[in-house]
């Protein structure tokens, strides 16, 4: 079956990984991905992240952060823009999620960066996803 939204499927994956408790998970390979990786890892919501090829396919190992009692460090993950719906933000619009607990993940013309990052910036763009 082909995707679609690579964001999405990436998205699905890591919740459903997390929810199992799952040490890691592989997800296909592309900048958007990494630049999402790139902010999870950043955060302290994934550990690391390899990349490696599979029969000429690039693909991401994501491995996974839990606390000590093995609670999943992304209690939520959720995508907000789709591909037949775009939502774009200013930086003087930028929702905060979980009253500034979690994070927002904005695709800008500064690149993949989260929405306080935007917010320091003054520059808005599409949200991608918001994560806690």
């Amino acid at each position: 079956m082909a995707v679609t939204h690579s964001v999405g499927d990436m998205l699905t994956k890591i919740r459903n990984a997390s929810r199992v408790k799952h040490e890691s998970v592989d997800l296909k390979m592309s900048k958007i991905n990494k630049s999402i990786l790139d902010i999870l890892k950043e955060e302290g919501y994934i550990k690391n992240y390899n990349i490696f090829d599979k029969k000429g396919i690039s693909f991401i190992k994501a491995i996974l952060n839990y606390d000590n009692k093995r609670n999943p460090a992304i209690n939520r993950i959720d995508a907000i823009s789709t591909p037949g719906r775009k939502v774009y933000s200013s930086y003087k619009n930028m929702p905060r999620i979980k009253n500034g607990y979690g994070i927002l993940i904005v695709s800008s013309s500064k690149g993949v960066i989260t929405g306080k990052q935007a917010k320091d910036n003054k520059v808005g763009g599409e949200l991608i996803c918001s994560v806690w």
